[in-house]
């Protein structure tokens, strides 16, 4: 069994904000892969299903960017799952705008949600980081991420969402290798 997190915020204000891009792609691979429905638990928003023969858990926590950790930490006590079950899905401002990477560890670049889920259970997680693009200035991120996106980029999310749905089979069997060059092909 796997345990994907999308991390965002709740609420219908923070909806379309860049810092909920973790809830949008959990919700799309909700929708593609026929998820069953939402259930509150964990603090947060479960759902289970099934991509390809893998068992997936759905976890979109409910406690804000920097609480994140109380809830992944809470379901992954109660399934008794491993540090290599987990798999962050977070927007990251060092990408350009779209691009989808996985990583295995590492730090957490001032992402308050990835820093809460490193102090509840270490940084050793797999990460697939949403690129978002930076404002420019350091000034400017904090309204830059609790901005949406910008009307002309909608296309170009779509395509991103739908991308990583149609692939996540790849990424459930652990070949983020070729999930991500497959998520690239899908995009050009």
């Amino acid at each position: 069994m796997k345990l994907w997190v999308g991390l965002g915020n709740p609420g219908p204000q923070y909806a379309f904000h860049r810092h909920n891009v973790g809830f949008m792609v959990l919700d799309t691979i909700a929708e593609v892969h026929r998820f069953g429905p939402v259930q509150k638990k964990f603090q947060g928003w479960l759902q289970e299903g099934r991509i390809g023969t893998e068992k997936v858990l759905l976890l979109k926590p409910a406690t804000f960017m920097n609480e994140s950790g109380r809830a992944v930490g809470e379901a992954m006590r109660f399934y008794k799952l491993g540090i290599e079950a987990l798999t962050v899905f977070h927007d990251e401002l060092d990408l350009a705008p779209f691009k989808v990477k996985v990583k295995q560890g590492g730090g957490t670049a001032g992402h308050n949600g990835l820093r809460s889920i490193d102090q509840h259970l270490g940084a050793d997680f797999q990460r697939v980081r949403l690129g978002i693009g930076h404002p420019g200035h350091k000034d400017r991120v904090t309204g830059y991420v609790l901005g949406n996106f910008a009307k002309a980029e909608q296309d170009d999310l779509v395509d991103m969402l739908g991308a990583i749905a149609s692939e996540a089979d790849w990424l459930a069997r652990g070949d983020s290798v070729r999930f991500m060059n497959d998520v690239a092909l899908r995009q050009q």
